[in-house]
């Protein structure tokens, strides 16, 4: 492997009307325009890539009418009076810190703190602005620099995981939601998490071959560390031989997260035993006040009982759900796009220009479980528990569920809207979303 201290065309442009997600849309609602919901190629969902190739599981909103001509903040939410998620409001909802009435991302400033150890995301591609984006992202929203190093991972061997020595630069990925996925990772698990080492693993693409590597590459590095998280905000559909690949993710003192996808059903590797899979929800606010008012389903978040693997012990309680097979998530955090969170990625401005990025930096509001993800490893490598493997951690989440989750109650999920959100375990937002450190 190599180190180094520390992209991109769209295919699905789907433009909706303003809705009262967010006092955001309300504002551009009152103008007459529109909020584009796009989808990057990376995140389109091929049956013929299962079991052979990943997707990520991201979207973003760009509304050209809202900030073109305009000038971000130098801190704070880039343009003021939009009612995205920074890190300060999403610590707030999830009680990171002393919650403030509202949680409104224009007032709340008190950022989340602590970690330690070490974090590793797994991406595909090379994302040659991740150092310099990083660094800017944290400047904004006054979270402390991070201990940043970009790594790259070479496949080679006949097992899953298997890696070769040296690796040489990763390239660029042509239809840029890759390097969309890196920025949005590094910066969510930074933000939740700023003490913590932070590692990006870049694979040398999204084949499950190079992948597989940059996991057993950043397991290593994180066990190094004397323990930590790896993130896998990426997955496809679930196939026959994943079974075998479930090992890749056992390395001792490192707990792995994986996001359960942006539409019905459960993909891989969300749906290892072996993995903490995450899902996603909606952070409701007032539309005039851009004040938090609940948690509730994203109705297009991964969920289900897996098609090929077995009940984990860690589910038991859970069976007469469940029945004898996994059931996906196991735990939720914010993912809908129209509350989503704020994301720099300035290596996409060259491309995409003032069409969609307005003036340089290049902010995005991005959404999808691929939030979800980053987030949850940040917020349990912060707890400090460093469980000594993905079981354990399991275990101790669903033995402390209660008040340790905010328990997503509202809305519907699945394949035709089929589940729905209910006291307790579900499969719209599983044991819920984070409520303080406390069993984490």
């Amino acid at each position: 492997m190599r180190m180094r201290h520390a992209t991109a065309s769209l295919v699905i442009t789907a433009t909706l009307w303003a809705g009262c997600a967010s006092a955001a849309f309300a504002q551009s609602a009152r103008r007459g325009g529109g909020t584009s919901v796009t989808i990057p190629a990376s995140s389109i969902v091929n049956p013929l890539d299962a079991g052979k190739r990943a997707h990520t599981n991201l979207r973003f909103l760009l509304s050209p009418e809202q900030f073109r001509g305009t000038k971000p903040q130098f801190t704070g939410p880039p343009y003021a009076g939009y009612a995205y998620e920074v890190p300060a409001s999403l610590a707030c909802i999830y009680n990171l810190v002393t919650p403030q009435r509202g949680c409104n991302p224009n007032v709340v400033a008190t950022n989340p703190s602590g970690g330690g150890r070490a974090i590793a995301i797994v991406d595909a591609y090379d994302y040659p602005s991740a150092a310099s984006d990083l660094a800017a992202f944290s400047a904004q929203f006054g979270v402390m620099p991070a201990n940043f190093t970009v790594v790259y991972a070479l496949y080679g061997g006949a097992t899953p995981g298997s890696c070769t020595g040296a690796a040489t630069t990763p390239p660029v990925d042509p239809t840029g939601g890759w390097e969309i996925e890196e920025a949005l990772d590094i910066e969510m698990a930074h933000s939740m998490a700023p003490a913590a080492t932070l590692y990006l693993v870049e694979a040398q693409s999204s084949y499950y071959t190079d992948l597989f590597c940059a996991v057993t590459t950043a397991s290593s590095l994180v066990q190094a560390a004397g323990g930590g998280e790896v993130s896998m905000s990426w997955g496809g559909g679930e196939f026959p031989d994943e079974t075998a690949i479930d090992p890749v993710f056992t390395t001792a003192k490192v707990v792995y997260f994986a996001s359960a996808g942006d539409s019905p059903g459960p993909i891989y590797p969300s749906a290892s035993p072996n993995v903490v899979s995450v899902g996603g929800t909606t952070v409701s606010r007032n539309p005039i006040s851009g004040n938090f008012i609940f948690e509730n389903v994203w109705q297009d978040a991964g969920s289900g009982p897996s098609t090929y693997e077995s009940r984990p012990a860690y589910q038991n309680g859970i069976r007469n759900i469940v029945g004898s097979q996994r059931g996906t998530p196991d735990v939720a955090a914010d993912a809908n796009p129209y509350t989503g969170v704020w994301v720099l990625d300035n290596f996409v401005a060259p491309e995409y220009g003032t069409t969609y990025c307005g003036d340089t930096p290049c902010w995005l509001i991005v959404g999808g479980t691929s939030v979800a993800s980053p987030m949850w490893a940040g917020i349990v490598n912060a707890a400090g528990s460093f469980s000594a493997s993905t079981n354990a951690e399991l275990t101790r989440l669903y033995r402390d569920e209660g008040s340790d989750f905010n328990d997503i109650i509202y809305g519907t999920c699945g394949y035709y809207a089929g589940y729905f959100a209910s006291f307790g375990w579900d499969f719209c937002g599983g044991l819920g979303s984070p409520h303080s450190y406390k069993g984490k």
